[in-house]
């Protein structure tokens, strides 16, 4: 069983989400966290995952550096695409507004890609979720966006909060995927990994 090999391996997730650490802990996994620091920008030409997925190895190489064999880094990117726009964390108050305005009504796409390293090697995935929103009114939109301030989100909305409870029509696909980190696939991906 995946946890009972994991048991000796030193887990870090390159991440300061609460949402990963919550998705990851309710695998069973004991982890700790370092967070990566890196920026976010991407060269330009990249698509959808291709985004998402550059971003995430970004991380895991950051925190891999001079780490020992036995050591395994989860890291992970999130962002949203409506058409062939891509919406990242917002920049503000407005941005956020705008971003919700254009998810209002409309259906779009959560990728989460997932890069998973150790000394010697490294391994890729990502995961995607359709997601429909309902209609928004502008004051349902600001209520969130006051109460909730999601500033740390991709498409500025969290699934698991009010707006996900009240305006999210369905989805397609992985829920937790929206949350930040595809669970699902992430242990089955683990599996492989430690066994190459």
């Amino acid at each position: 069983m995946l946890l009972e090999e994991l048991k000796n391996k030193d887990i870090i997730l390159a991440s300061g989400s609460p949402r990963r650490k919550q998705l990851l802990q309710s695998l069973g996994i004991d982890f700790r966290i370092e967070k990566p620091e890196v920026s976010e920008n991407y060269p330009p030409g990249l698509e959808r995952e291709e985004i998402a997925l550059y971003i995430a190895v970004k991380k895991a190489e950051a925190v891999i550096r001079g780490k020992d064999a036995g050591q395994i880094i989860i890291a992970s990117d999130t962002i949203v695409c409506i058409d062939d726009r891509v919406l990242n964390k917002p920049a503000g108050r407005e941005d956020a507004v705008q971003m919700l305005k254009q998810l209002s009504g409309n259906e779009h796409f959560v990728i989460t890609a997932v890069c998973l390293a150790d000394s010697r090697k490294m391994r890729s995935f990502f995961s995607e979720t359709k997601v429909r929103f309902a209609e928004l009114l502008d004051q349902e939109i600001e209520y969130y966006i006051d109460r909730y301030q999601p500033w740390d989100k991709a498409g500025a909305y969290g699934i698991q909060e009010w707006i996900g409870y009240t305006g999210i029509e369905w989805i397609e696909g992985s829920y937790f995927n929206v949350m930040g980190l595809p669970v699902q696939k992430l242990y089955d991906e683990l599996k492989k990994f430690i066994k190459e």
